[in-house]
């Protein structure tokens, strides 16, 4: 089983989770972070400090994000791991409750 990262984290892109995860299964794109499911080992720990909830369990998600599991897995082979916290996006506080963000995905 792995986790996914979903529409939540699009151009929010808090990297809470990345230092918390013992095997770096976290990669960075432009708006967005991804978890690679090759790698995750199922631990839980990136999936509460996610401040914008967009992390889940593949067997628990949403109705409507199932698509994640896949675009995650596409774009973990495509963006490089980030191991270490980074700054937001200036504007991230601003996505944090908008819906139906997969449109700005930047690739």
């Amino acid at each position: 089983m792995t986790f996914v990262v979903t529409e939540a984290c699009i151009k929010c892109k808090l990297t809470d989770c990345v230092e918390v995860c013992p095997v770096d299964c976290f990669h960075e794109g432009p708006n967005f972070l991804v978890i690679d499911p090759d790698e995750c080992i199922d631990c839980t720990l990136c999936e509460p400090e996610c401040p914008v909830e967009a992390i889940y369990s593949e067997d628990e998600l949403p109705p409507g994000q199932e698509n994640y599991l896949e675009l995650n897995a596409e774009l973990s082979q495509q963006w490089p791991v980030i191991t270490e916290m980074k700054d937001p996006p200036e504007d991230a506080d601003e996505w944090r409750e908008v819906k139906d963000k997969l449109q700005y995905l930047e690739r």
